[in-house]
């Protein structure tokens, strides 16, 4: 009787939002593949190593609208929980730092999008190529993280079934705009990048209708923006930055020393390794963004055991996802690797190959890292969360891989993301461990 009620507590809650939030996160990471695809097609191995050298880019933007929004819709629920009236004014404080920030890309997007693409490490072809997508995509940047924010509100006031139904026709919406812009209209890289940018507009659009409803806690409370409620917000949204940050990050330092490695061919294989890598990664922010209301909401009641069982619910359903992308990606390797592949580039096939079947070994750590993150962050012990979170993102990835691509060149470079995963876990693992003490 008491696990039956354990279950009805915890168990059919994160069922529905885990599950929800993973279909979510998946439709973003479908659009991605999509863009990778279409301009594999439009573009070849260039345009595909363009799109790789402002992942990194993208991963920033995500990774601030991310942080901004979860951990601004976090201290709602937490303050909502606790009766705090101020709670809604995270919302309208959320929403202005979030244009503001994103006005600051927007500019340097408008006016230099070459020296952007060419500081990222674009030789001269590969600016040639991805200038004015960048361009376009960059003068959206404020409405990837106001899409971020609407659906981390929505999601936190009780109504995930629009959040990701939001998510899911921004995705489809960028996925049938890339091929009709990039190929009946002929627009290449250009109608790429305006599919991509238009998709969270919609997304807005179908969160919107959420704050109409019956529904609807959220207060659109005018108060003068501030710092303080920013920096509130974002120490409980760092797990959330950092999962996206931290592919951002591993992109860029991979790039770097690819290129000294094996040249733009080496960027075009990484780029279809760190888009298949996006896939999986999904779906442990989407295991983790889904458990993390769900935290926030059982921590606020003071509920100890709800927290450890959705604790123990979200590690094992990422490590048995984990388990099952590492037996696909193993089995169809090169299958997979092919359909980015149209030209048969031989060495593009052969370096990321040999990339699948070493890097993705890090899954097995990384959702565990994903998620013991988010807990962290979730009852507010940020020092734990904020450290673990660079340690993944920044600094474990990066020494390994300078580390291990100079004592194994291509297989160290891929070596490195499990090697830091592992380490990463070790020192999360520890963390949690302390936090259920405290």
């Amino acid at each position: 009787m008491e696990k039956e009620e354990g279950f009805s507590r915890t168990g059919r809650p994160f069922v529905k939002y885990v599950s929800q939030n993973i279909l979510g996160t998946i439709g973003v990471s479908a659009y991605i593949l999509a863009d990778t695809f279409f301009i594999s097609q439009s573009e070849g191995a260039d345009g595909i190593t363009a799109l790789n050298l402002v992942l990194p880019v993208y991963s920033l933007i995500f990774a601030i609208g991310s942080m901004i929004g979860v951990g601004s819709a976090t201290r709602f629920a937490l303050g909502r929980a606790r009766g705090d009236e101020k709670a809604d004014c995270y919302f309208s404080n959320a929403v202005f730092w979030a244009i503001l920030l994103g006005i600051c890309f927007m500019i340097p997007g408008m006016g230099m999008p070459d020296k952007v693409l060419s500081l990222l490490g674009g030789d001269a072809r590969i600016v040639e190529v991805g200038t004015e997508y960048t361009r376009i995509f960059l003068f959206y940047s404020p409405f990837f993280m106001l899409n971020y924010i609407f659906n981390a509100f929505v999601r936190n006031d009780g109504d995930p079934s629009l959040a990701m139904a939001a998510t899911m026709s921004s995705s489809l919406f960028n996925i049938v705009m890339d091929y009709v812009l990039i190929f009946p209209c002929g627009l290449g890289m250009s109608g790429a990048a305006l599919a991509t940018g238009l998709s969270p507009v919609v997304g807005m659009t179908i969160c919107g209708l959420h704050f109409f409803s019956k529904k609807n806690t959220v207060t659109f409370r005018w108060k003068r923006p501030t710092v303080s409620y920013l920096v509130k917000s974002c120490q409980l949204g760092v797990a959330a930055f950092m999962g996206e940050m931290s592919s951002g990050v591993t992109t860029m330092v991979f790039n770097l020393l690819i290129l000294g490695i094996a040249g733009n061919t080496g960027i075009a294989a990484y780029g279809v390794v760190a888009n298949i890598a996006i896939v999986g990664t999904a779906i442990f922010n989407g295991i983790s963004q889904g458990t993390q209301p769900l935290f926030s909401d059982t921590f606020g009641r003071g509920e100890k055991k709800s927290v450890n069982r959705l604790l123990q619910l979200a590690v094992v359903t990422a490590f048995a996802s984990a388990i099952i992308l590492l037996l696909v990606l193993n089995l169809f390797a090169e299958p997979i690797v092919q359909v980015f592949n149209q030209q048969g580039d031989t060495q593009l096939t052969a370096y990321a190959i040999e990339g699948v079947r070493l890097y993705f070994i890090g899954f097995l750590c990384s959702g565990f890292n994903i998620v013991g993150t988010g807990y962290l962050s979730a009852p507010e012990k940020a020092a734990w969360a904020f450290a673990a979170s660079i340690l993944r993102g920044f600094v474990a990835i990066t020494l390994c891989a300078l580390l291990l691509s100079h004592l194994f060149g291509m297989a160290g470079v891929w070596l490195a993301f499990p090697v830091s995963e592992l380490l990463t876990a070790i020192v999360i693992g520890i963390a949690i461990v302390q936090s259920r003490k405290a």
